[in-house]
């Protein structure tokens, strides 16, 4: 279901989808300008190294995550964020089994292509 512009987002009406080994992400709200994402990770999973021109605030919503920004790697837990700049090379690897809720802006069209 297209959720582009709605002002409200029912978690329980939103398949997982299946992005990597062990990794599933929920698309919840967006518009052109803004778009947020629940990532979930077994405990083992890699978010593999990567990069886009979208600018990335996430928030760890449960479990540990070693998470790599140009470089540069923490250990976060739940209630910690991390900010990725434009075009920055950043990774996460699951610690622990978790959630990761992620705001990008723009929004990311590749997320909802196959789901207009």
């Amino acid at each position: 279901m297209n959720r582009k512009g709605h002002v409200f987002a029912f978690d329980n009406e939103i398949d997982w989808e299946t992005v990597g080994e062990g990794i599933r992400r929920k698309v919840l709200t967006y518009d052109s300008g803004v778009m947020m994402v629940r990532v979930a990770f077994e405990a083992g999973a890699i978010g593999a190294a990567h990069s886009h021109p979208h600018v990335q605030c996430s928030l760890v919503e449960e479990g540990v995550f070693d998470i790599t920004i140009e470089g540069r790697t923490a250990r976060l837990v739940r209630g910690d964020s991390f900010l990725v700049p434009s075009n920055a090379v950043h990774g996460a690897v699951a610690v622990e089994a978790g959630v990761l809720l992620d705001v990008f802006t723009p929004m990311r069209d590749e997320f909802v292509s196959s789901n207009p």
